[in-house]
């Protein structure tokens, strides 16, 4: 019997061991996606306890507290921090299977040197030993991300986002990671949502420019796109339930954008054509300037009324959508392909059942402009377990060019939440392993296979986004 999460934890093999220990335990970590607040980061500030490191914004652990019986009182209700720490130890041996169990004791052994498993039974002597460390420093923001290797991350910002703790931390002499923002703009393609009117009064506001119609908008988009790049972004970042693929005149989205002015409703056909057209019009943006483009397919979201009228969006109620994604998503990258305007893309999909969708389309406009110009995202979201990774490396080393794979991202808001490029690289060296093990790929030249580790690890990343 293996022990429980020891130093080979998830390597099965000599040759898993080796790639792990060897080489990518060693390597660096670039975040080019992820949640984390730039003004926390700035800010700096000491965390209270354990249960405002993890208990705090993880909607992850919610959903698993909800799932087990918790009540709402000690997720994201008035209990104290020691109530809700204690509740999650409750739940913590009934997580057998699910990836915040290998999370957990991952955080409690990499951060505070716990390797007690959390229990009921040992919820006191884990909540002191952790606080203890928490007292005694080295637990805020900065600290934790020096800690844990960081070279760069980029966080997720909107459009109308000033990114004043972004030039904050640029003009920083003593904090170490690169901290780079990356544009988002959810709320300006969603006009079909309630939000898009007060979001267009933010950008109006932050932009300094009068938005009447849909041309004034895209100039102020494009303004927000010069000065993000001003501070280093190298990355957009997009959500769709499906890729909208339904094109329109600029006569045609005038009109669609004044009925949305003037609070009309839409129907489906005009804010996918506003989103297509909006969607190229950023495209095009990021090709010229060289950034990477991210389209995370396949969320829906803010399933429970209820709660979401209670405590609101982003709070664990989203789930996996079922729609067909192959043609919107093809027209859409043949379209900015066929104008030479198609920029470094990764393909997220939140579908397990589209891995082989998306392993599939990358090599339909792939060129030589960069390694892998469009690649396969990373397991995602409910995908970033052990199954769900493994199958997307799967996946993409039977379709594609995995040894150019840009590999792991958080996903997260948590500071903690670094151990999960080494729980993926543990589960990417594990599966080499039982390749070269099994025969399927030589094991004569380890420094070679070494280099592909690296490479997925950290080096291809940067390298892509260009940091």
């Amino acid at each position: 019997m293996k022990p429980f999460m020891d130093k080979d934890f998830l390597l099965y093999n000599d040759t898993a061991k080796t790639l792990f220990h060897s080489f990518a335990e060693k390597m660096p970590i670039f975040d080019w996606h992820c949640h984390l607040s730039p003004k926390e980061i700035y800010e700096n500030r000491q965390p209270e306890d354990i249960a405002f490191l993890w208990l705090a914004g993880d909607h992850y652990k919610w959903r698993a507290m909800r799932s087990y019986g918790i009540s709402e009182k000690y997720i994201t209700g008035d209990a104290s921090g020691y109530e809700k720490f204690l509740k999650w130890a409750e739940i913590m041996p009934y997580c057998i299977g699910n990836p915040l169990y290998h999370w957990t004791h991952l955080e409690l052994q990499r951060y505070f040197d716990i390797y007690e498993t959390l229990s009921p039974k040992t919820a006191d002597l884990v909540w002191q030993k952790a606080n203890d460390k928490i007292a005694s420093g080295s637990f805020a923001p900065q600290s934790l991300i020096d800690r844990s290797g960081v070279s760069h991350l980029c966080t997720t910002d909107d459009p109308a986002d000033t990114l004043e703790y972004h030039s904050a931390l640029r003009n920083s002499d003593s904090f170490r990671c690169k901290v780079l923002p990356a544009f988002r703009p959810d709320k300006a393609l969603s006009i079909d949502l309630p939000t898009f009117l007060p979001w267009l009064e933010s950008l109006e506001k932050t932009s300094g420019s009068k938005i009447t119609c849909y041309s004034d908008m895209l100039a102020a988009l494009q303004s927000r796109i010069e000065f993000f790049d001003t501070l280093g972004c190298r990355a957009s970042d997009h959500a769709f339930a499906y890729v909208p693929y339904a094109r329109a005149g600029i006569d045609e989205l005038e009109k669609i954008f004044k009925k949305a002015r003037d609070g009309e409703n839409l129907s489906v056909e005009e804010t996918d054509k506003y989103k297509t057209e909006l969607f190229r019009f950023f495209a095009k943006e990021y090709s010229r300037l060289g950034w990477g483009c991210e389209i995370h397919i396949g969320p829906m979201r803010n399933n429970n009324t209820l709660m979401f009228n209670s405590i609101g969006a982003d709070t664990g109620f989203d789930s996996i959508d079922d729609y067909r994604i192959a043609h919107g998503l093809s027209r859409m990258l043949d379209s900015l392909n066929s104008e030479s305007a198609l920029p470094k893309t990764v393909l997220f999909a939140l579908n397990p059942k589209d891995n082989y969708v998306i392993g599939s389309m990358l090599g339909n406009f792939q060129t030589d402009e960069a390694s892998s110009k469009i690649q396969f995202g990373s397991a995602w979201w409910f995908n970033d377990n052990i199954d769900g990774m493994r199958e997307q490396l799967k996946a993409l080393g039977n379709l594609g060019v995995l040894g150019k794979f840009v590999g792991m991202i958080t996903d997260s808001r948590s500071f903690l939440s670094y151990p999960r490029h080494e729980y993926f690289r543990r589960i990417l060296c594990g599966l080499i392993g039982d390749m070269v093990e099994n025969g399927l790929y030589p094991s004569d030249d380890i420094e070679s296979l070494g280099k592909i580790i690296e490479d997925i690890s950290y080096n291809n990343a940067v390298k892509y986004f260009g940091v």
